[in-house]
């Protein structure tokens, strides 16, 4: 123990006085004469003895009140366990994610909770210590240190943000910070993100936990459409994945269905513990052109990710061109007009135009392409342009060779009928296609005229392995002809939702219907561009992200730290491009936490690491003070002394 004032301590010796005055009796006596005193003297020493009880108790009284109140003087304290230098550099982490939103206790959101203990930590150094605040953002004033009274002023300004940050991006941005680093966080297990990620010994860590409510949340776990097809606006159906993380089941969470603002649907859905429910909504037909849709509900107390937003951009047709020497089975494959707009050419007659402006060129059974059709290609080709490329019944596909990519083709001679294997249900190009996964389904026959050896990735394969399918960039091949004397593969069921899945695939509007703000980039058709004016994004903010244009299309990095979740229509000047809808990170939704000790364990346990356990404002405030003024004893003397006092008070009044 030490004492601020030391020099208060020579007051002790006022002790003396009440010994003092309690040896000496200045009192004058009173002589009294009695003709017999013997019953007297009884009585005398029997008072003198009480009297001389209470004397001692009221001068031990007196005593330890001048005591303590001299000792309060003085002002004794414990030595703080970290000492404060001037001119020190702290660097304060407040994790602002909308997990931050959730509650700490008595209807305080951590959010607030850990703005009070960052205002608790800037109150406590002097006034010449440098601050420098960081958040989710990442914003610019993050990399300048602050005075306390820029920290406070920027303190009033922090909000949500829709971005999660792990240990190691925010150990990298504040890697400079070689003093002091408090972590404000509710440190989801989701989005921290721990291992391998050391403390630079150098750096002392004070890790500030937010212990949330124990409460189940539930959330949109992802949504999906039945048929991806969503050009034409025909009927389907939206599938939505409802999670329940918790320990505890919820039921009779209504699951609400808004398009363009008028509500579409309702299902109800009762949940386990940790469980996911999938929920589906009937899209009728005739939406056209662009759509908001919200998927909505109640849950209490858990309410940021309360809301869903996804796009239905109805686009025009799919451009289909074929270039044919040969059957016409492509043709009927593409007839349905409202889906598909389907061109088809002799090898001497083509539209140029026409194919560079085509999602799916087909050449079919093209063996000597003249050099105007093989360069229109190449360049279709070298853009976002999907190539499907059917040999000749003789496997000779001359200047054709150059647009196989990778894929080596040579001819095979006296190739006997061979069935085909079953499709890998797993691969993403036949993701829906199957209602039933039959291991017994019955394969097509073909007899293959080219070869390009040995392909795993090969989306359909003969049952010895070679390649009967496959895809190299943007150019999908087949090795026999669409013909009944080569294959009767275009008899087969596979035959229509595979050529679907080519067409789909080149298909230049992207049809994604929502993008997380945890993905980097979205992609977009540009059909008529004025000059070089860039993309931007309008809805909550309006924001001109980073992008770069190939061929038609543009490419926009998702400005994740400037948007909020919710509908962004993408412009060029004046001109409307799209409809995005953005979504935060599921992981957010998912409120597991570590608590202090366990993130220092992760960290390494090392004496650099410190923790904080504020379980309410003021022992947040009463922990910090301890470890870096020391605890100070001063009112638990003037107490005392006090205390002390009314003893005295009280033997003197009461004590006969």
């Amino acid at each position: 123990m030490s004492f601020a004032y030391p020099l208060f301590l020579w007051a002790l010796t006022v002790l003396a006085i009440p010994v003092i005055i309690h040896l000496f009796n200045f009192r004058r006596t009173t002589r009294i004469l009695f003709s017999n005193t013997r019953l007297l003297q009884q009585v005398r020493q029997e008072t003198t003895r009480k009297r001389k009880l209470k004397q001692y108790l009221v001068l031990a009284s007196r005593l330890l009140f001048l005591f303590f109140l001299v000792i309060a003087f003085a002002q004794p304290f414990l030595p703080a366990t970290e000492q404060i230098t001037p001119g020190r550099e702290v660097t304060l982490y407040l994790d602002n994610s909308y997990s931050m939103t959730s509650s700490v206790g008595e209807q305080v959101r951590a959010l607030d909770a850990g703005l009070t203990f960052a205002r608790e930590v800037a109150s406590l150094f002097p006034a010449d210590t440098r601050y420098k605040l960081i958040t989710n953002d990442f914003a610019p004033f993050s990399n300048n240190y602050k005075t306390k009274s820029e920290l406070l002023d920027l303190l009033t300004q922090v909000r949500q943000s829709p971005v999660s940050r792990t240990y190691r991006e925010v150990r990298d941005r504040s890697a400079a910070s070689n003093n002091e680093l408090f972590w404000i966080s509710d440190f989801q297990k989701s989005t921290l993100e721990l291992e391998g990620s050391p403390v630079d010994s150098a750096q002392s860590l004070h890790l500030v936990a937010l212990p949330l409510e124990q409460a189940s949340n539930v959330f949109i776990d992802s949504v999906y459409l039945e048929d991806p097809f969503i050009v034409g606006g025909q009927r389907n159906t939206l599938h939505v994945r409802v999670r329940n993380n918790g320990i505890r089941p919820r039921e009779g969470i209504v699951i609400k269905l808004t398009i363009n603002d008028v509500q579409s649907g309702t299902a109800s859905v009762d949940m386990g513990p940790n469980a996911v429910s999938v929920v589906t909504f009937d899209l009728a037909q005739g939406l056209r052109g662009m759509n908001r849709l919200v998927i909505s509900f109640t849950d209490f107390p858990v309410s940021f990710d309360n809301l869903f937003y996804l796009t239905l951009n109805f686009s025009g047709k799919i451009q289909v061109a074929e270039v044919r020497n040969g059957t016409n089975f492509i043709e009927k494959v593409f007839g349905n007009t409202s889906l598909f707009s389907f061109r088809s050419f002799s090898p001497g007659n083509v539209d140029l135009g026409i194919l560079a402006q085509s999602d799916l060129v087909i050449l079919n059974g093209i063996d000597h392409p003249d050099v105007g059709l093989t360069t229109t290609v190449k360049e279709y080709q070298d853009g976002p342009g999907t190539v499907l490329i059917i040999p000749p019944p003789n496997g000779s596909l001359g200047e054709l060779r150059a647009l196989t990519g990778q894929l080596s083709l040579t001819p095979v001679e006296d190739g006997g009928m061979q069935e085909l294997e079953k499709p890998d249900f797993k691969n993403p190009f036949f993701e829906n296609v199957f209602e039933e996964q039959s291991a017994s389904m019955a394969m097509p026959r073909a007899k293959p005229v080219v070869s390009w050896g040995s392909d795993r990735s090969a989306l359909l394969t003969f049952k010895d392995g070679t390649p009967f399918l496959s895809r190299s960039g943007n150019t999908y091949v087949l090795a026999a002809p669409l013909d009944n004397a080569w294959s009767d593969f275009q008899n087969h069921a596979i035959f229509v939702p595979v050529m679907y899945r080519m067409a789909a695939s080149g298909h230049r509007v992207s049809q994604k219907p929502y993008y997380l703000l945890s993905e980097r980039i979205a992609t977009l058709q540009m059909d008529s561009l004025a000059g070089e004016a860039p993309v931007t994004l309008s809805g909550k903010q309006e924001v001109i992200p980073a992008q770069r244009r190939n061929g038609d299309r543009v490419i926009l990095e998702i400005p994740r730290y400037f948007v909020d979740p919710g509908f962004y229509v993408a412009r060029i000047q004046s001109d409307t491009l799209g409809l995005i809808a953005f979504d935060m990170d599921k992981r957010e939704s998912l409120l597991e936490q570590w608590s202090g000790e366990e993130v220092k364990a992760h960290l390494g346990g090392g004496d650099n690491i410190s923790v904080f356990r504020p379980a309410a404002e003021g022992s947040f405030s009463n922990e910090i003070k301890e470890r870096y003024l020391g605890r100070q004893l001063w009112k638990y003397a003037l107490i005392a002394a006090l205390i002390f006092l009314l003893a005295e008070v009280l033997l003197i009044r009461f004590l006969k």
